[in-house]
């Protein structure tokens, strides 16, 4: 066994059940390496995000929840439209030009952070979406997804301005689950990213106009408000689409909404830590870095919660009619010795 062939058999251990892997890990492991050039020896980032989406997916349908499996590619598309449109109005929020007055004279400027990059490569990922949707578009959103993370470090190494750990996060989040986006999609809803991006354009200029100076290279004052906002439009959708979807017995949009409730938890993260901070200390709220985790954890908490729970009773539903089904043949089973003996 190769070197490239035992990582790709430990990445299958790793995100695979152990009854799928026995019956099919040789095979998925031989399909990549058939894949692989001749002087390859580590698993590409493509290769590694394909296998724990593919892996996941399987243990969700071991553990019985087999619905949030399509719903979860429907919240994947949701997710990255609002992943986009985010990074298209704190694009145009660090693009736009500041004035201060300053001993009697205007100051003129521009103030842009580290963030600026991280909302490129965003971007980014909607035209992938677009040109080549499918593997290389889950390329790019790792890679958005990483540098969303790698800007915390590299802004403090550096000493430089970096969008707060709030924005940060939410965008990590919708990120995580708009990692499931399916690559068969018609084109119409391929341009959604993009189109999402472009409509979040002029809203943020009018958060920059309306807010004069608050800006300023800061994200405090407009993130408090288009952050909510995004999630109640994320939501809505959501319900929309759910309903749309539950008129034609289709509920892969209740599925969707239970796997996004997450990410909207975390749009909806700095109005929950100051009622938080209100509960803690009394007084004005005052959202600091305390609050804001604990607010983070009962958010994370409550969305797993929700996920279990529902798959549990889903998998309970699916399980009672073969167990009913069961208790039936063996009481006809049961009946034929007694009606033979009477014989």
């Amino acid at each position: 066994m190769s070197d490239l062939e035992r990582r790709y058999q430990r990445l299958i251990r790793i995100w695979y059940p152990a009854a799928y892997r026995d019956l099919r890990g040789s095979e998925i492991a031989g399909t990549y390496l058939a894949l692989s050039s001749p002087d390859q020896r580590w698993p590409s980032t493509a290769d590694v995000i394909d296998l724990a989406g593919g892996g996941i997916r399987q243990r969700l349908r071991a553990f019985g929840a087999t619905g949030i499996g399509a719903g979860s590619q429907l919240a994947a598309t949701l997710a990255l439209v609002t992943a986009t449109a985010l990074a298209g109005a704190w694009t145009m929020l660090e693009l736009n030009p500041w004035t201060t007055p300053w001993f009697g004279f205007d100051q003129h400027g521009s103030y842009v952070s580290l963030g600026l990059g991280v909302w490129a490569a965003w971007l980014l990922a909607g035209v992938v979406h677009v040109a080549a949707p499918g593997r290389w578009t889950r390329l790019t959103i790792g890679l958005a997804l990483f540098l969303t993370v790698a800007v915390v470090p590299l802004a403090a190494a550096v000493d430089r301005f970096r969008p707060p750990l709030f924005v940060l996060l939410a965008q990590a989040c919708l990120g995580l689950v708009a990692l499931g986006v399916p690559g068969r999609l018609t084109l119409w809803l391929r341009l959604l990213p993009l189109a999402g991006a472009a409509a979040a354009l002029p809203a943020a200029a009018m958060a920059a106009h309306d807010g004069g100076d608050a800006f300023h290279g800061h994200y405090g004052w407009p993130a408090e408000q288009i952050l909510p906002d995004a999630g109640i439009a994320l939501l809505l959708v959501a319900l929309l689409v759910g309903a749309g979807r539950a008129v034609r017995s289709d509920f892969r949009g209740a599925w969707a909404l239970l796997v996004l409730l997450g990410p909207i938890g975390m749009l909806w993260l700095h109005p929950l830590a100051e009622e938080l901070a209100v509960g803690l200390y009394g007084g004005g709220p005052n959202a600091d870095w305390t609050t804001l985790a604990i607010a983070a954890v009962i958010v994370s908490t409550a969305a797993a919660a929700m996920i279990v729970s529902t798959t549990s009773i889903a998998r309970r539903r699916t399980a009672f009619p073969r167990v009913h089904a069961a208790a039936e043949r063996c009481a006809a089973g049961d009946s034929l010795p007694s009606n033979r003996a009477k014989r």
